[in-house]
């Protein structure tokens, strides 16, 4: 999986680098906002974003905010890395759409633990997404029978809602994916092939 690290600090930048890579995950680091930015539109971007709050351009944020407006199928954690530590910045943080929030300086643990729980999320709602998808595309194939059917009491034909009159197989074909293979029940072998009926039963008696 991809994190994708905007950090102007370049120590601080190539410590996360080394950190992250260090636990199996791929790399893409930027040094400023609007880099940030443009790699956050892109349509494969990294699904984790660590986000320094202070950068050239554009901060962290502002950065949370857009990405929130974006309509994107696929999801997007944000984490963001500053050294502020007050209630109220926090709070600023988590209100402009960030995911979560460590301050400078971190634990390694901890930003560990964090973004194990950021891949977590993200691979659930890749599931659920996947879900949704087939769920969708499994409806797009599917036609109901609804409401009330008028059917000729005789010839069992359906009126349809041109008002014109189809055979039963033909409604229900062009109503749902039921396809119809023709075939004689026992009852009506009897009622209208009676002679072969009959051959049929003296057949059953000889083999029994």
């Amino acid at each position: 999986m991809e994190i994708l690290i905007a950090e102007d600090d370049v120590t601080s930048r190539l410590i996360l680098e080394s950190i992250v890579k260090k636990w199996s995950f791929e790399v893409i680091s930027v040094d400023n906002g609007l880099a940030a930015w443009e790699i956050l539109q892109r349509e494969n971007v990294p699904p984790i974003a660590l986000l320094d709050w202070e950068m050239p351009g554009i901060d962290g944020p502002e950065l949370c905010r857009r990405v929130k407006l974006l309509d994107r199928e696929n999801p997007l954690y944000t984490i963001l890395l500053t050294g502020r530590d007050s209630k109220e910045d926090i709070v600023t943080g988590l209100q402009a759409g960030a995911d979560d929030y460590i301050t400078k300086p971190f634990d390694n643990n901890e930003l560990l633990a964090r973004i194990n729980v950021a891949k977590r999320l993200v691979k659930t709602q890749l599931l659920l997404n996947k879900k949704v998808t087939e769920l969708e595309s499994a409806l797009e194939h599917v036609k109901t029978l609804q409401g009330i059917i008028p059917i000729c009491m005789h010839c069992h034909s359906i009126r349809n809602d041109d008002a014109a009159w189809n055979k039963l197989e033909i409604y229900i074909e062009q109503h749902s994916d039921a396809q119809f293979s023709h075939s004689i029940c026992p009852v009506c072998i009897t009622k209208y092939y009676p002679e072969y009926a009959k051959n049929s039963a003296l057949t059953d008696k000889e083999h029994d």
